[in-house]
């Protein structure tokens, strides 16, 4: 689906490449940018930033309260209409500590934003697209949701189940023939300072501006699936021919990617 002409919803839209998909959806002939962001001071600052652009609408919604999400979804379409295009893309990573030191509090709040959350912002939405037969989701879930990481078990679960959720909702509306589509979106490490500390050998770790165009051309050219880098989609091949113990030793120590988490320290907080 093309951005000109429709209305743009980003959930996590006031930081990181949410903020750069809601620029460029703009800068493309967006109709109007709705954004969702639970931090309400970087909210206030990104539309005031992009005012000037075009329409931008800011909403503080905390997307692992469903009901907190039903009246913003009821919102939304009383002040600003029908989403057409709708990017979940609010996440967070807690810790690169061992399951085993975790608490059920970065458990739940882990599960809660990531996979759960998804969920609960498209279920309104995606029922009134199909109702229009018109409209996309798409979904930014991550190549933790193809490759077991340690150091980071709960996030590659809660990814490891949006691109289940994702996929499934592909499926249910391609045998629907329904026109609305979905994409699932699995990057690798972007350098938002989310994941700050992190070092990788194997692959480089991504640039924002680069990744969120590749969203936005996902979107437009209606593509199921998009794994970045490109070479992230061999691993899968990888995972299917060689045996654990072989997979582990080279993809896991040889290239580095078991111990990418080691340094993590995320987001300093203000």
């Amino acid at each position: 689906m093309k951005i000109k002409g429709t209305k743009v919803l980003i959930t996590g839209g006031a930081s990181g490449i949410g903020k750069i998909m809601g620029r460029i959806a703009l800068e493309k002939g967006a109709d109007s940018l709705v954004i969702w962001d639970v931090n309400q001071e970087n909210l206030d600052a990104v539309v005031a930033e992009f005012s000037p652009k075009g329409k931008v609408y800011g909403y503080r919604v905390d997307v692992a309260d469903f009901e907190m999400v039903q009246h913003s979804y009821q919102t939304v379409k009383n002040e600003c209409g029908d989403v057409d295009i709708l990017i979940n893309c609010a996440g967070v990573v807690t810790s690169n500590n061992h399951f085993f030191n975790l608490n059920v509090s970065d458990i739940d709040r882990t599960m809660k934003i990531n996979a759960i959350a998804p969920m609960y912002v498209t279920l309104p939405f995606l029922k009134d697209m199909v109702v229009r037969n018109r409209g996309h989701v798409c979904t930014i879930a991550s190549a933790a949701g193809m490759l077991s990481n340690p150091r980071m078990s709960v996030y590659a679960a809660s990814k490891w189940a949006a691109l289940g959720w994702s996929e499934s909702i592909r499926i249910e509306l391609k045998e629907m023939k329904s026109s609305v589509k979905s994409t699932t979106i699995a990057p690798y490490y972007i350098s938002t300072g989310m994941f700050d500390g992190v070092q990788s050998r194997l692959f480089p770790i991504l640039e924002p501006e680069k990744v969120a165009n590749k969203i936005i051309k996902a979107i437009e050219s209606d593509r199921n699936f998009k794994g970045m880098p490109f070479g992230f989609h061999f691993i899968r091949f990888l995972q299917g021919i060689l045996p654990f113990s072989w997979f582990d030793f080279i993809i896991g120590n040889v290239c580095g990617v078991y111990h990418t988490m080691d340094n993590f320290t995320g987001r300093k907080k203000s």
